[in-house]
């Protein structure tokens, strides 16, 4: 009998042994895809939360995890411009400076993790020499940019833990829980969570009016969803949710001409929010596919005077000397039909394509060139960083 429990406990022993090991080195032999952070995440399945006749219960979930973000630009000496006149010199000497006033501005962001990362928009940290996080129990704490993609408009903070505060998991956040884009329909009701015109955190309602939104000029890469929640100055960075409180999207612009709402807001969905977030945890940046042409939309007067049997594709304009195009044998006024098998209808598409693609890896391309339908091998380069001017 002894001699069987000792089996038996060795069995067990070296089985969580090869567990523990296999769940650390392979976590994907267990079915499994590795995280880069932790976070909630709502049911892959299911319908879409139901409209109800309050929302209160949405709200007090989503409330603690959305934060005020309060940034400041240091003041910074400049040269004054009449110091190039040199009738000015002349009298004055060069030794006029002028000092810019610091700036402050204000915006919002989301909890993502208990490890205390918070996601928000580029453009509300992108000049920010200091920032302040504070969340929605009345404590103000110190955040970091641990790092920011422009072209999706998005920036990941992380708060500064210290001695006072003691590590991040004693800070007692509230993380948000992600919802699943793919549930999202127009028509479903949403909550705007942010601090709009810095009045304090506000809770507004509406629907998804459009999904798949693109070709604004707001970001290069677009894929918004629109909603008529009101959105204002101040909401940058905050929470877009469903019904039950789930992220689906991280509030980035407003189409206004006054400044405030008029009914049509959009928000960056929450898969990309997430691809970007994970990315710039783990790399401290967003690396994408490139192949370094310039394309333009085939309108119908091009197409006609190209004798192309419709608009869909992209037209290279232009192709970068020494770019993974130009190796690939791609030139100017080819038609770019499809990447890696995948159709291009349009250039936002095919920027889109190329971008998810892996620097280094050998991709087909298949072009119409003089009315005949050719294919090409490209391997793929890396995507050079992008910065953005300042918003005004």
């Amino acid at each position: 009998m002894n001699r069987l429990w000792l089996i038996f406990a060795q069995t067990v022993t070296v089985s969580l042994a090869v567990f523990f090991v296999v769940s650390t080195l392979k976590p994907e032999w267990l079915g499994e895809k590795p995280g880069i952070v932790r976070i909630r995440e709502a049911a892959t399945s299911g319908e879409p939360a139901k409209a109800v006749a309050s929302y209160n219960d949405a709200a007090r979930k989503v409330v603690p995890s959305v934060v005020h973000i309060y940034t400041t630009q240091a003041p910074r000496k400049q040269r004054h411009p009449l110091l190039d006149d040199p009738i000015f010199r002349h009298f004055f000497g060069d030794g006029l400076e002028d000092e810019q006033r610091s700036r402050s501005g204000l915006g919002s962001g989301v909890i993502v993790s208990d490890e205390g990362y918070v996601l928000t928009n580029y453009h509300v940290v992108e000049m920010a020499d200091a920032m302040e996080v504070a969340l929605n129990d009345g404590r103000k704490l110190r955040a970091k940019v641990v790092g920011a993609d422009p072209e999706t408009d998005l920036a990941v903070l992380r708060i500064v833990a210290d001695k006072a505060n003691g590590k991040a998991e004693d800070l007692r956040l509230t993380p948000i829980t992600f919802g699943q884009i793919d549930n999202v329909r127009v028509g479903d009701v949403v909550l705007a969570i942010g601090n709009p015109f810095g009045v304090g955190q506000s809770v507004t309602m509406g629907i998804v009016s459009a999904l798949g939104r693109s070709q604004l000029g707001i970001n290069t890469f677009e894929n918004f969803i629109q909603t008529d929640a009101a959105i204002n100055p101040g909401n940058s960075g905050g929470a877009l949710t469903d019904a039950a409180g789930n992220l689906i999207g991280i509030n980035t612009a407003i189409y206004s001409r006054s400044g405030g709402s008029l009914g049509i807001g959009f928000a960056i969905p929450v898969s990309t929010a997430r691809n970007v977030m994970e990315q710039i945890i783990q790399t401290g940046s967003v690396t994408r596919g490139w192949i370094g042409v310039e394309a333009q939309e085939i309108t119908p007067e091009l197409a006609e005077n190209f004798g192309l049997p419709d608009t869909r594709g992209a037209l290279i304009a232009g192709v970068v000397r020494g770019s993974p195009a130009d190796g690939g044998g791609i030139r100017p006024g080819d038609v770019l039909l499809a990447v890696d098998g995948k159709p291009v209808n349009n250039p936002q598409g095919m920027l889109d394509l190329i971008a998810a693609l892996k620097p280094g890896e050998a991709v087909p391309f298949k072009l119409r060139r003089d009315k005949a339908v050719v294919d090409a091998q490209v391997k793929i380069g890396k995507r050079p960083a992008a910065t953005r001017s300042p918003r005004e």
